[in-house]
Order: C-alpha cells, then sequence, then structure tokens
C-alpha cells in the first residue's frame, strides 16, 4: 500500500477539490488522477516503513477509501490497483483477521462474523488484483477459473507484484472458508497464480512467492507436501531474504512445525523471529512487526498446538 507525505497528499486533496471546478471535464480529471496515481504507487511507502501498527491499522482504512475514489475516475491505473490489492489484503490479515482470532476464545459468535468480513475484504482485493493482472493480459481474469495454468501463463514479469498479491489475498479468503467448497475450488488459481510468479522472478522482494510457496504447501487439501519442497522453498527464502524477514521463521513455525507437531521446532523458529532486528530493514518495518506480534501470540498458545508438551523436534529437523 503505498501513500506518500505531504506534497503528494497536498496535490491529492487539491485535485479532489478542484475535481468539481477546473477540472470539470472527465479526460482531464483523469490526466490529473493518472498523475497523482503514479506519484502515490511510486517510491518508498510510508505504511511499509513505519514500525507503529496500530498508527497504520488506524489509517489504512482512510487510504484504502481515498484508492477507491481515484479508481472511481481512473479504473485501470496498474498502480492504483495493485495497492488497492495489497491494502486490502494487508488490512484484513494483519487487523480484521487478527482481531477474530484473538476474540474466538471469548465470544465465538463475533469472531465468526469478523472472519466473514475478513473474507470480504480478501475477497475485494482480488477484484483489484484481478483488474490490475488484466491491464498487461487482457483476458487473464475471465479464463483463470476456466483454465487456471493457461490464464496465469498471460502474464509477464511486470505482473509479479499482482500475482504475489492476488495469490495471497485468494488464498487467505478460501482459509477465512475452509468448509466452503466454492472456495475450495478455487485453488488451483492460487496455485497457477503462484507457480507463474516463480517462473518469471522467483528472487522477487527478498524471496515472499517461496515463503508463500510454504504456507500453500502446507494448507492445500489436495495434496500432501513434500518435505524436501517445503526445505528448498524456505532455504531459497533465507537466502533471498538474508533473515532479515521474521515473517518465514513464523512461516514454518506455523505452517509446518504445528503440523509435523514439532514442539522444540517451532519454539525455535519463533525464537529466531523475534531475534530479527526490526530497524535493520526501513522497507520491512510494518512486515516485521506484524510477525513479531503474531510470533508472540503463537508462543502464547504453544500448549494448544501441541500434544505432547515435551515432544522434541527430530534430529536436524530445525532449517
Amino acid at each position: 500500500m503505498h501513500l506518500k507525505r505531504s506534497g503528494v497528499t497536498v496535490a491529492l486533496a487539491a485535485a479532489l477539490t478542484l475535481g468539481g471546478g477546473f477540472l470539470a471535464g472527465c479526460s482531464i480529471r483523469r490526466v490529473a488522477v493518472d498523475g497523482i496515481g503514479n506519484s502515490l504507487t511510486s517510491g518508498p511507502s510510508v505504511f511499509e516503513t513505519d514500525d507503529d501498527i496500530e498508527l497504520v491499522g488506524d489509517a489504512l482504512p482512510f487510504s484504502l477509501k481515498l484508492l477507491e475514489m481515484l479508481l472511481n475516475e481512473s479504473p485501470n491505473h496498474p498502480g492504483l490497483l495493485l495497492s488497492a490489492c495489497k491494502g486490502y489484503t494487508l488490512y484484513a490479515y494483519a487487523y480484521v483477521q487478527r482481531a477474530a482470532e484473538a476474540g474466538a476464545e471469548t465470544d465465538i459468535e463475533k469472531s465468526r462474523e469478523t472472519v466473514a468480513r475478513a473474507k470480504k475484504l480478501y475477497l475485494r482485493a482480488v477484484g483489484y488484483g484481478l483488474r490490475g493482472l488484466d491491464q498487461g493480459a487482457p483476458g487473464l481474469s475471465g479464463a483463470l477459473e476456466k483454465d487456471p495454468k493457461a490464464a496465469a501463463a498471460k502474464a509477464h514479469k511486470e505482473d509479479v507484484p499482482l500475482l504475489y498479491w492476488t495469490a495471497a489475498a485468494l488464498g487467505l479468503a478460501i482459509s477465512a472458508n475452509k468448509g466452503n467448497a466454492e472456495m475450495i475450488a478455487r485453488l488451483p488459481e492460487v496455485d497457477a497464480l503462484l507457480a507463474r510468479g516463480l517462473a518469471l522472478d522467483e528472487a522477487w522482494d527478498g524471496g515472499q512467492l517461496h515463503e508463500f510457496a510454504i504456507t500453500f504447501a502446507a494448507a492445500n487439501p489436495a495434496a500432501t507436501p513434500d518435505p524436501k519442497v517445503l526445505q528448498a522453498h524456505y532455504d531459497r527464502a533465507l537466502a533471498l531474504s538474508e533473515g532479515k524477514r521474521a515473517s518465514l521463521f513464523v512461516t514454518w513455525a506455523e505452517s509446518v512445525s504445528i503440523p509435523r507437531q514439532r514442539h522444540a521446532e517451532f519454539t525455535a523458529m519463533l525464537e529466531k523471529a523475534l531475534a530479527v532486528d526490526v530497524e535493520a530493514s526501513p522497507n520491512l518495518r510494518l512486515s516485521n512487526q506484524i510477525a513479531l506480534r503474531r510470533a508472540r501470540w503463537l508462543q502464547g498458545r504453544a500448549d494448544t498446538y501441541f500434544l505432547d508438551d515435551s515432544t522434541p523436534a527430530t534430529e536436524g529437523s530445525t532449517p
């Protein structure tokens, strides 16, 4: 989610104000909005570099609606569509879904309602992501359900960010509706988008595609995850991120250590996550803070995940 600082914000406010006056013509408004959209969606993100999770959470809803206002004027702007996809996915995962999980033990009905809201937000993100992919690969979204691999093959290297965020949003939407057969039937779409992203640029963004591949392989009910494949994705993600992305260790602990009932490995991976220096990578500040918060939450619930508290990891099993 990219929204730059004061100069662009002032320009945006001015453009929206002028929308009813000097910029009365539709084409002129679109040119203005496209220019603003290019500024908003390029360069470093003040959200991703912020280390205050709650501040970002409070600001995101307004920023997302602002993006949608711009998209009403310029509905096919690739940068705005990517930012909307990414922003809604981040907000739904880090704030809405987290609230559902945190409240599950005290108010199950409220938790279900919140999960349902998270699903809607994920699907909104998917919609923006598919619209973005259609800009570079016309017809991709319409063909994805019928023939996922052929549809995803239309995407190009510059589409990798959209491939990742669309796949992540759809995967999370499916996870939020594990008992929904219609949603589960869309798993091949996630697989195809992820596979295409890896084929085009497996090193993108410090190994995020490999990290997501661990989550997807471990959560896919249609196939038993191959330990060697999981390890290969972990090793590659670790090398590409240089160990600076705390979410990788949390992903392994949650997606691999818990299903395998490796308590010691789970503990070790969370400790690795908590040892990551948030200030060492400014562009990862927010994602690392979110990962650290989840690591602490998982630590506090460890006794609910393992049948035998004394069960150690097998020799050499910790990556």
